[in-house]
């Protein structure tokens, strides 16, 4: 491999890092990441390109050992740039998901205060950059902010915890990881799964440690079988949903956007829901002025950013002009 390829995939390792943090934090979007980087199209023409028939064709050639043949599925694929994308973006959100968990057991509503401020601001970032001016766009919007509200709140459906529901959570949450300004984390929270995934990821990381060094092996089944259900749901998701979301953007971006950027606006219920589940708090004054101050706080984090990375044109109908902008933006 050269230097300029030991470089390449150092530099998609670190955007990886990078979307896989803000993938794991609410109200910041890995697609943003992506684009910040100029390599949002690239991303979405690999995503696109991951299709059945080059699954087929991989397998094909691994079991006939044809390594020309595979390598050529590599290359049409671009699986080395997904694969080092992949490798960032899990570490990210392994670290995160640690640190995340032990905020939820210490510091509840420190934790979704952030969360709050984090999903404010960017919604009202978002915000600038749709219009309402039709009465199809604002039916959009009326309709994923509901969506999101009434999800948010004690839906039976969506209550407690199973592979299914893991499953159906992984599928929509990964369609989000790739659009500009949607987090994939904030679908989780909305549907009332982002702690608890976050504690199966970690239990399941510390139990293949522990197995490692004699740990017992029951340990590790149970939050695998839940990290594999989420995976295999993205990997359902990537090959459905994105591409329906896709679609509906390049048919109709103003009155997608205006629904999707109204889904987060909804999604202020969520972080508050969590703290009004949590037993044993209630909201006093000193709860609340807690969770105000620190939503403050990542509420100024989501718009420093905002403010000195680039602002995304989601009204824009090519994409592809978007990563020009970036290029040449000067703040």
């Amino acid at each position: 491999m050269t230097d300029d390829a030991n470089g390449l995939s150092l530099r998609m390792f670190l955007v990886g890092l990078c979307m896989g943090t803000a993938d794991a934090v609410p109200g910041v979007s890995g697609g943003t990441i992506a684009l910040l980087a100029g390599i949002y199209d690239r991303l979405i023409d690999a995503i696109t390109d991951l299709t059945p028939d080059a699954a087929v064709r991989a397998l094909r050639a691994v079991a006939s050992l044809d390594a020309g043949g595979l390598w050529a599925v590599v290359e049409d694929t671009d699986a080395l740039f997904l694969g080092t994308l992949a490798v960032g973006i899990s570490l990210a959100i392994v670290v995160i998901s640690r640190i995340v968990h032990y905020a939820e057991v210490t510091h509840p509503v420190a934790l979704f205060g952030f969360f709050f401020g984090l999903i404010f601001a960017s919604a009202l970032v978002l915000s600038r950059q749709i219009s309402l001016d039709t009465r199809r766009h604002a039916i959009a919007a009326v309709a994923g902010f509901l969506v999101a509200f009434t999800l948010s709140g004690d839906v039976e459906l969506l209550a407690g915890h199973n592979l299914a529901l893991t499953f159906f959570a992984g599928t929509v949450a990964i369609s989000a990881t790739i659009l500009p300004g949607i987090s994939g984390a904030l679908i989780l929270v909305v549907l009332g799964q982002y702690t608890y995934l976050t504690e199966a990821l970690s239990g399941f990381v510390d139990a293949a440690l522990a197995l490692a060094t004699g740990g017992a092996v029951d340990r590790v089944l149970d939050p695998a079988a839940t990290v594999v259900a989420f995976l295999a749901g993205a990997a359902v998701g990537l090959l459905t949903v994105a591409r329906l979301v896709d679609r509906a953007l390049e048919a109709d971006r103003r009155t997608t956007m205006a629904f999707l950027v109204a889904l987060v606006a909804g999604a202020l219920r969520a972080p508050v829901t969590e703290v009004s589940r949590r037993e044993g708090l209630a909201w006093t004054t000193d709860v609340l002025a807690q969770f105000v101050a620190v939503a403050v706080v990542g509420a100024v984090i989501l718009f420093a950013l905002d403010r000195y990375a680039v602002d995304i044109d989601v009204d824009t109908g090519d994409l592809d002009d978007v990563d020009a902008d970036v290029a040449g933006h000067d703040r």
